[in-house]
């Protein structure tokens, strides 16, 4: 289970509002990339039938993503989601357009936080310091709880696209290149949300559709 231990050495340290910031998105062959930005109180004593919960959203099922969610928003000091659209991961990369969706989501927090905590790599954002945490979804509560947020918001983005782009599938793999969205792709071609760097797009197919 995460804890709040770093958060706890950074209010020690005198910085009162730490954010945890994370994506969802960044594998797949379509869709945006997705991050969420999570300021949390002291967890301290907190008792709630759903706390086991506030983990690395890839150990959630479905359902449990939903309570898990809900609960986030229920007592998070504040909530941010960004995005960046696959237009911008093939243009910026994604790496860039992963800090960027990240970026999106601080922005969105309303109160700027004074210190933000990062899964894997530092965040360069409004001159704030950041500390990178490695496996930070799985560690650090304010971070898993960002996954969570950044997961719910895509995954119900994705079912909506797949309505608007039926076919394909994006509603059940939420665009990763599974046997049957490949499938599809390879019957319709991709559609204006498909990320065209991305393998199985480059090389084969980005010159038929640039």
């Amino acid at each position: 289970m995460p804890t709040q231990s770093e958060e706890r050495r950074l209010w020690a340290a005198g910085y009162l509002r730490v954010a945890g910031v994370d994506e969802a998105g960044r594998g797949p062959i379509a869709g945006p990339v997705v991050a969420g930005a999570v300021a949390l109180p002291d967890l301290d004593g907190f008792a709630h039938e759903d706390a086991a919960l506030l983990r690395d959203s890839k150990t959630l099922t479905p359902a449990q993503l939903e309570r898990a969610e809900r609960l986030v928003r229920e007592i998070a000091l504040a909530v941010g989601v960004g995005a960046a659209s696959s237009r911008e991961i093939d243009r910026e990369g994604i790496a860039p357009a992963s800090r960027l969706a990240m970026r999106r989501a601080l922005e969105r927090l309303g109160e700027p936080p004074d210190h933000v905590l990062a899964d894997a790599f530092p965040l360069d954002w409004r001159r704030r310091p950041c500390t990178a945490i490695v496996k930070g979804d799985a560690l650090c509560t304010a971070i898993a709880a960002a996954s969570i947020v950044a997961k719910v918001h895509r995954d119900a983005l994705m079912r909506r696209l797949d309505r608007r782009y039926p076919g394909y599938g994006l509603g059940s793999h939420k665009g990763y290149a599974s046997p049957r969205h490949l499938a599809a792709v390879a019957r319709k071609g991709p559609s204006p949300i498909h990320r065209l760097t991305f393998s199985p797009f480059k090389p084969s197919l980005l010159p038929a559709y640039a």
